[in-house]
């Protein structure tokens, strides 16, 4: 069962750029063990812990998910939008959505015409999201305007579901669940009195670019960090492990080996987790990570950086599913390591 700070991060919307009620979440969290919480102008907050110790770890992780915003709102009154983030238009068609305004969160559908109305060439093929519209029981555009204005932000309705096996399925496990692992891992490091200087950050704005990462690591300037984000799991139909390797949910959580890890850091994850008896699996990149430890590693001078992920089906999807104990290992895994540094650990290659 998720505790209650992770129910709550689930549960609280946010699209890049409107991430400011789930950065609430987090500043009561760390607010209650941290030295220090502050919240930049890219809209990232910033946990400190031993703030006069060294080396400087940051633990990262993005609060933002994908979404909508209003662009347009036609002349019977229904919203047309703009994808914020990267949307399958196949999964995104008839979900239950929320218009977060000024006055309140707006319940809507979105949808298009049903298909018995279709061209038979329109059923074959995938919608456009200029084919789709959001209605929010708006009887005109000008009731629509006295409620909804351009550039409100439309997120699907939060819906955490608890399966069986320690699973969670719904909106949003991209990248909350890399939130609430890194933040446990600080709560933990605290009790704990680390030698090394341990920042842990929610991101802004990751999915539309890496922006609330940029801007963090260039003013924290840490000498080692730990990228915390999703995963694919392969463990379902259709994903071919020879392809994409085998990661498996509830096998622990993912140690990333390759080009975007130093080897350094990624050693010393994977003793910590024989040490401690953490389960743990390992992926290869070959590439830059398409997330926030891909602008860590090459900030300033340059910073050590390991990538810790969280195995996730059906990413960016109303029903991405994770499994929780991958989770709390993910905390126990980020929390030893960063109590094992001290300002005599060997980051060169």
């Amino acid at each position: 069962m998720p505790d209650a700070f992770l129910k709550e991060l689930l549960e609280t919307p946010g699209t890049s750029g409107g991430e400011q009620k789930v950065q609430d979440v987090v500043r009561r969290f760390a607010s209650s063990f941290a030295e220090t919480v502050t919240t930049d102008v890219h809209g990232s907050v910033h946990a400190t812990v031993n703030s006069t110790g060294g080396p400087t770890i940051l633990l990262d992780a993005h609060c933002d998910q994908i979404g909508l915003i209003v662009r347009h709102i036609d002349s019977m009154g229904f919203l047309r939008v703009n994808a914020v983030g990267g949307w399958d238009m196949q999964i995104l068609l008839g979900q239950k959505m929320v218009v977060h305004t000024a006055t309140g969160p707006i319940p809507g559908v979105i949808a298009r015409k049903p298909i018995h109305l279709l061209d038979p060439d329109d059923r074959k093929t995938v919608p456009k999201l200029k084919d789709l519209w959001i209605d929010i029981g708006s009887a005109s555009e000008t009731e629509t305007r006295s409620v909804v204005r351009i550039g409100d932000f439309v997120t699907p309705e939060p819906c955490l579901r608890e399966l069986r096996n320690g699973r969670l399925a719904g909106v949003a496990m991209d990248d909350r669940t890399g939130v609430w692992v890194v933040f446990k891992a600080l709560q933990k490091i605290a009790a704990a009195k680390p030698r090394a200087k341990v920042v842990a950050v929610s991101a802004a704005q990751e999915e539309i670019g890496l922006r609330g990462a940029t801007t963090s690591a260039y003013a924290i300037n840490p000498d080692v960090a730990i990228a915390v984000d999703v995963t694919h799991a392969t463990d379902c139909p259709g994903i071919d492990q020879n392809e994409f390797g085998r990661i498996e949910i509830g096998k622990g959580p993912v140690i990333v080996r390759g080009a975007n890890a130093n080897p350094r850091v990624f050693d010393l994850l994977t003793r910590t987790a024989a040490e401690k008896n953490i389960p743990y699996q390992i992926n290869a990149l070959a590439y830059p990570a398409s997330n926030d430890g891909a602008v860590i590693q090459v900030s300033r001078a340059g910073c050590a950086t390991g990538l810790v992920t969280i195995p996730n089906r059906y990413m960016h999807s109303p029903v991405e599913l994770v499994a929780e104990s991958d989770l709390e290992h993910a905390a126990n895994l980020i929390a030893a390591f960063c109590l094992s540094i001290t300002a005599e650990t060997n980051l060169i290659p």
